[in-house]
């Protein structure tokens, strides 16, 4: 892992693991749901990690937050899914709970994430430079 990295942001890290499960789970699902359910759910959850990765890298605050913003986005999204797998009986009880869990925790890192940018924890704007020569 690369010390200065969207690897070592916690709320990368748990995306990642609802990743994961969201992938191993679907392997389960109907094969009529590839199309459907099955690929959805799996891009919606591969969003959520890639645009927190992607937002990392970016220069201003706006540009971070609207990144992570579209990654909130896709973690609604993906409580949808959890949400239809569950009444449309997809996985037991103790799966749906997990997906959620572990959605959940996504979930909070993320927000804590983007209210550090946003207080301008360890984050630059290029905005603030303007108007102070």
């Amino acid at each position: 892992m690369a010390l200065y990295s969207f690897e070592n942001v916690v709320a990368w890290q748990k995306a990642h693991v609802f990743t994961v499960s969201v992938y191993t789970i679907t392997r389960n699902f109907p094969k009529e749901e590839v199309y459907g359910l099955t690929s959805q759910f799996r891009r919606a959850a591969v969003s959520i990690e890639a645009n927190i990765a992607e937002g990392y890298k970016k220069l201003s605050k706006a540009d971070k937050l609207r990144f992570f913003n579209i990654s909130q986005g896709s973690l609604e999204e993906c409580r949808n899914y959890i949400l239809l797998t569950r009444d449309l009986c997809l996985a037991d009880a103790d799966t749906v709970q997990l997906l959620y869990q572990q959605l959940e925790q996504a979930s909070w890192f993320l927000n804590k994430y983007c209210q550090g940018v946003i207080n301008n924890n360890g984050v630059k704007d290029d905005d603030d430079d303007k108007g102070q020569k």
